[in-house]
């Protein structure tokens, strides 16, 4: 049987979902990858069990998350179910609905069949009566933002969600669903986006609009990708994910564009005593407006690597410049 550390409370930093009162760890465990029907599940169960030992209570899934979609969930079911079972109240599980799940009209987007068949199909997947956090995962272009955010509110008031959030919209569409939050009262506390040393494009007007209506931030691809953590600093593995043909999120010229500022970076991180990867989500952990940090791992030692970047936070304003200077 699994017992949590005792000493787990200790290790971790918890930052509050904008002014609400839930607080999240400052470091998450995204299962976007690693967490299919194609991979290990005792691999899984290990990594699960290393985050929450290490004090990690945010685990960030979505309805699509696999492969096979649908998969993660249903593995971290199975984790809930037993391992995490007596734990459930000290952990925060998000879910999200808008990618394409399953055949038909109906099967992806913002309208109110799909989020609500979404949570349910999720509920059911996790073995679980609720989600702490239900993001609607993209902005719908074919769906009005208010049947959008009638359903996230439908959720809350089901019981189905504590809280609510958004993935990826940007700032004029995060004002036109915040409106109906506010309107509705909603518990909306938390807008999830793509943020890292070589993409800030929320820093274009987003933080801005988030910081002046008390939303926190959860960032995701925190480490580019893999492009921040070494992997590349030598060149390209012939087992990376750069080299796999079939990447829709790095590509092999991606990585030999930027290897001059991966390594102008690395000499930055060894100076401060931190591997690449640990600076980048330092420098990320480091900003009050972020809630969490969302990292993956696809084993336990990687997990317990990136947790070293808690351990250095303080950065110089000469550092910040010339990690500015070299992402420029």
């Amino acid at each position: 049987m699994y017992l949590a550390n005792e000493q787990r409370y200790q290790i971790m930093l918890y930052r509050r979902a904008g002014h609400s009162g839930l607080k999240l760890s400052a470091l998450g465990l995204g299962l976007w990858h690693n967490f299919g029907s194609v991979d290990v599940f005792e691999t899984q169960k290990k990594i699960v069990r290393t985050a929450f030992d290490a004090g990690i209570t945010y685990f960030d899934l979505a309805n699509n998350y696999g492969p096979e979609p649908g998969s993660a969930e249903t593995n971290f079911g199975q984790i809930l179910a037993t391992d995490l079972k007596p734990y459930r109240d000290e952990i925060v599980i998000a879910t999200k609905a808008g990618h394409r799940m399953w055949p038909g009209p109906y099967g992806d987007g913002g309208s109110m069949k799909n989020v609500l068949a979404s949570a349910d199909q999720s509920l059911h997947r996790l073995q679980t009566d609720y989600v702490d956090i239900f993001y609607s995962h993209r902005p719908d272009p074919d769906t009005p933002v208010e049947e959008t955010a009638y359903a996230l509110d439908k959720l809350v008031r089901q019981g189905k969600a504590l809280y609510v959030g958004i993935s990826k919209y940007n700032p004029q569409q995060t004002a036109a669903i915040e409106a109906v939050f506010a309107d509705l009262h909603t518990p909306y506390v938390v807008h999830q986006d793509r943020y890292n040393l070589f993409d800030r494009h929320v820093a274009d007007g987003l933080l801005q609009k988030l910081r002046q209506d008390h939303t926190g931030l959860v960032t995701f691809s925190s480490l580019a990708q893999g492009l921040l953590t070494g992997r590349y600093l030598q060149g390209i593995p012939a087992d990376s994910r750069a080299h796999r043909s079939d990447s829709p999120f790095l590509h092999e010229d991606q990585v030999e564009s930027s290897l001059t500022k991966i390594r102008q970076l690395n000499e930055v991180a060894q100076a401060r005593e931190q591997s690449l990867a640990e600076m980048a989500l330092s420098w990320l952990i480091r900003q009050p407006d972020i809630s969490s940090v969302l990292i993956g791992a696809s084993r336990p030692s990687q997990l317990l690597d990136n947790l070293k970047a808690l351990d250095r936070l303080d950065f110089t304003s000469a550092e910040l410049t010339k990690i500015d200077e070299i992402t420029a």
